[in-house]
């Protein structure tokens, strides 16, 4: 007897519950994956790694038991749409998505099959989920946004760079967690003696022409909020801070690793694996509407030392030492 089966047939005399023990299901199950970076992405690979890996470890590997169905958005909410119902029509038994703008279009188009999100920056208010507690429906999984973490990037870009007295908020007006966002930054900004304005953006256009005007005047820096365009652009809003020695916090690592200043951040792969977690639990009988909603509980902070040079800022002794990371190159 194989050493796997022995350990499964002494689980069951034992009443055993842990999920290395379980026998699996004989069918294949089915994940499509709906994310909103390009498939080459690096950022892309790291997460899907994540998640797989810990599939794996939790006794499902392509191939042998599960199979999955890739599609990419780019923040294109009609190709969300489209790509949402090719995937439907594959009958999958359950959805990993990434991100808000995702998910409106995949539960418009389905109320039934279960969804596991990540990064989803507050689930009430765009309609997925009737609480974090009890999630009612046939989503859940894992928000990317602590509001009190964004009234901290007001806290840290202050730090970094005293002498700014002007942020700019980029953020994309459609996104249903901007209010709250915003509104933690505005709360901050004038106990630390900062003029807050913000810098709706829609589109690569839209990002070149708000930068630029508000680099028109001294002493100011930026602060990225969540949202996939943000992502997507990530990019240009790195060159165009660099071009305008604007000091600019970043909300994910990924912004960072690419040369931007620094970041205060949950950590997303961390939460990639947590949804592999959830992802198991429904394909053993559990259903979404059950399973909580999780916030992110550990957050990072991540400095770029050599963007910081660039700038002529000089990084505090304790915010170093305070750093999770601290990048030297890109």
């Amino acid at each position: 007897m194989r050493r796997r089966e022995f350990l499964i047939l002494i689980a069951g005399a034992v009443g055993g519950s842990t999920h290395i023990a379980h026998a699996l299901p004989e069918q294949t199950r089915r994940i499509a994956v709906l994310l909103n970076l390009a498939a080459d992405d690096l950022e892309t690979k790291a997460r899907l790694a994540a998640f797989q890996q810990r599939l794996k470890e939790l006794g499902w590997s392509e191939g042998h038991n599960v199979r999955f169905d890739y599609r990419w958005g780019l923040g294109d909410v009609d190709q969300h749409r489209k790509n949402a119902a090719e995937l439907i029509a594959l009958k999958p038994d359950v959805f990993l998505v990434h991100g808000s703008t995702i998910m409106g279009p995949l539960q418009r188009a389905t109320r039934t099959i279960p969804i596991v999100f990540v990064s989803v920056s507050d689930p009430i208010a765009g309609g997925f989920v009737a609480s974090l507690a009890k999630p009612g429906g046939n989503a859940t999984g894992f928000t990317s946004t602590d509001y009190g973490m964004s009234g901290k990037w007001m806290e840290l870009l202050k730090q970094i760079a005293p002498h700014i007295t002007r942020v700019g908020v980029i953020r994309d007006p459609d996104q249903v967690s901007g209010g709250g966002q915003l509104g933690a930054i505005q709360a901050v900004a004038p106990l630390l003696g900062v003029q807050f304005s913000t810098l709706g953006v829609r589109d690569a256009k839209e990002i070149e022409t708000a930068i630029a005007n508000f680099a028109g005047q001294p002493n100011g820096g930026l602060i990225v909020t969540t949202s996939a365009l943000a992502q997507i652009h990530r990019q240009q809003i790195i060159e165009l801070a660099a071009k305008y020695r604007l000091p600019t916090i970043y909300p994910y690592r990924l912004f960072v690793s690419d040369g931007g200043l620094m970041c205060y951040a949950p950590q997303i792969l961390e939460q990639y694996r947590d949804a592999a977690s959830y992802v198991d639990r429904i394909f053993r009988g559990e259903k979404p509407a059950d399973l909580p909603v999780q916030q992110p509980s550990k957050f990072e902070l991540i400095i770029n030392a050599k963007t910081a040079n660039a700038l002529g800022l000089t990084v505090p002794p304790a915010m170093l030492a305070r750093a999770d990371e601290v990048i030297e190159k890109y």
